[in-house]
């Protein structure tokens, strides 16, 4: 394996995770800014007021992404194993 390959799987391993792990993150900052806005707007300034609709967001947004998640790590693992069967 050159460097230029590893330098590829790396690649192709941070983009993974950042791809697998959008749709939680997304879900989580969405929550806050709207978490964010209604203490703003009423002046709540509950700090425990975010954890659990956050939670609960990420929960359902990792059970809808589920698939897409499951099918972004099933490609990157058939391009290591066709690297490896290739000698590459």
């Amino acid at each position: 394996m050159s460097e230029a390959d590893a330098l590829e799987l790396l690649r192709a391993a941070i983009w993974t995770i950042i791809i697998g792990s959008g749709p939680a993150v997304a879900a989580a900052m969405f929550v806050g800014l709207i978490i964010a806005l209604f203490q703003a707007l009423t002046q709540v300034q509950e700090a425990t007021l975010t954890f659990v609709p956050k939670i609960i967001a990420v929960f359902i947004a990792l059970t809808i992404g589920a698939p897409f998640i499951a099918s972004q790590i099933h490609t990157f693992t058939e391009d290591i194993y066709s690297r490896i069967e290739k000698g590459h």
